[in-house]
């Protein structure tokens, strides 16, 4: 049996990718946007210490989120930006009410867009 090469496997993977169609990349797209709003909060409540909320934006990240590194690395990274734009900011942490407004709003968002079921690539 053949050891497949290294231009195989790129080929392979090439033709995979070539599969999606240009609506399952605008969904993941869609998708990666919803996730990147989920990381702002997230970094932000983090800045702001608010635990609670914290925890439910990890739980829908997990929840929603393909288990992939562009979404994992766009969650960490917006995360990053959100938790230091609220740390050098001079703007006040906002109140838990609008913590959990955001996220409500993110949830039925994410429900649509990456809805929970579909957890494997989109």
């Amino acid at each position: 049996m053949m050891k497949p090469t290294l231009t195989t496997i790129a080929a392979l993977c090439l033709t995979s990718l070539a599969v999606l169609s240009p609506v399952q990349a605008a969904d993941a797209d869609q998708g990666l946007a919803r996730v990147t709003e989920l990381a702002q909060v997230n970094g932000q409540a983090l800045a702001c210490q608010d635990m609670d909320t914290v925890a439910k934006a990890k739980k829908l990240m997990l929840a929603h989120a393909p288990k992939t590194p562009r979404f994992g690395s766009a969650f960490e990274e917006a995360t990053n930006a959100s938790y230091l734009a609220q740390v050098r900011g001079t703007a006040p942490c906002p109140a838990a009410a609008a913590f959990a407004s955001k996220l409500d709003a993110l949830a039925k968002a994410l429900q649509t867009d990456l809805p929970a079921a579909s957890n494997g690539m989109k």
